[in-house]
């Protein structure tokens, strides 16, 4: 929730997908903190949910016409928007006895940025995955298989973003994507309660301190990571509360519960690439994770003799992946081709993904 990245990405009929440009767009603490209410079940839920989806309409455009402004191309020079939204709920199947009950909402009114920006915009993406009996997430792997498989080689692409999610790759084939559970979002929001700011910038406040066993071993417990097979997660299950109630009875320094949090993350995206495809040779990392140089340093020693690079590497810098990734989805859609897979999701096969807002 500390800013919209966008990006330019050209796409041809045939070979690799080009970024053109980037842009990171702020968002002041207003928004954040009417995100982070919607997030929570509260008061008045509908009205403020409408009105934050307006305002996060408007910022998205606003975003889009500043980064056409910067790298001096017009509307018509792009055919789409791929608009992610933000994320205020996701509920996949795993999370209700019944499957039918599951959805994922985001928000950033798509009608909106068509009408301010000039730009046919796509939206909406998750729940037709999800209504194919699909998680609904993660997206991002197809994505991952496009632009960085390369013949021969086994890799693990690794976003770390508020949730982590890997994506195993065999050559150009995807083999496994899933969610391995929290990435940044359960030590950015300990931080914040007891240091403020929104994140451990470099990890060195978790690096004062010391991995508490007996917590990571509580924290581990939680049922999702018994999970197998297409999963996805969010903050609905890991969140303060949450650790609060792992917590509970506990005497822990405030430092060593973060170091915990820190090994949570590392551990339980190294366990999914080593379980999950234990031929990998290189490990590549986007997301705002790859700033956390601590965290780096865990990944390259639990996964020690692998590699453990940033995306950059492939051509794609780590916080433009996520941007870049919905740019290609829209470019799925326009062109009629499907942007889900279903050895990721669990989805009862491939569907074109996202609503068509006309310009």
């Amino acid at each position: 929730m500390d800013a919209i990245d966008s990006a330019v990405l050209r796409c041809p009929e045939s070979g690799e997908v080009e970024l053109i440009a980037t842009r990171e767009h702020a968002l002041d603490d207003a928004v954040r903190h009417s995100i982070d209410a919607i997030s929570h079940p509260g008061d008045n839920e509908i009205d403020r949910m409408g009105r934050l989806d307006r305002t996060l309409g408007y910022l998205f455009a606003e975003a889009t016409n500043l980064l056409l402004e910067q790298c001096g191309l017009s509307s018509a020079d792009i055919v789409a928007i791929g608009s992610h939204g933000q994320t205020v709920r996701h509920r996949p199947p795993g999370a209700f006895p019944n499957a039918a009950e599951s959805y994922t909402l985001q928000l950033g009114d798509p009608n909106t940025i068509a009408e301010e920006t000039g730009i046919t915009t796509i939206a909406d993406f998750r729940r037709r995955d999800l209504a194919a009996g699909g998680e609904g997430a993660p997206l991002a792997p197809a994505f991952h298989a496009h632009a960085f498989g390369k013949p021969g080689a086994d890799r693990a692409i690794v976003n770390i973003g508020g949730i982590a999610n890997v994506t195993l790759l065999q050559g150009h084939e995807l083999a496994q994507g899933f969610d391995t559970g929290p990435g940044n979002t359960l030590m950015d929001g300990w931080h914040n309660l007891h240091r403020g700011g929104a994140l451990d910038s470099g990890g060195r406040w978790a690096d004062s301190g010391s991995v508490v066993t007996p917590l990571l071993q509580a924290l581990l417990k939680h049922p999702y990571f018994a999970r197998t097979g297409p999963r996805s997660t969010g903050k609905e299950a890991f969140h303060l509360n949450w650790l609060n109630e792992v917590l509970a009875d506990r005497q822990v320094p405030a430092e060593d519960v973060q170091a915990t949090l820190l090994e949570l993350t590392a551990i339980t995206i190294a366990n999914a690439i080593q379980q999950g495809q234990p031929t990998t040779e290189t490990v590549y990392v986007c997301g705002g994770g790859v700033h956390n140089e601590v965290l780096m340093r865990r990944l390259g020693a639990l996964l020690s003799p692998l590699t453990v690079a940033s995306t950059a590497q492939l051509g794609i810098g780590p916080d433009w992946v996520e941007a870049a990734t919905f740019a290609w989805l829209a470019h799925q859609t326009v062109q009629g081709n499907p942007g889900n897979a279903p050895v990721v999701t669990g989805a009862a096969g491939e569907r074109i993904l996202g609503a068509i807002y006309q310009k």
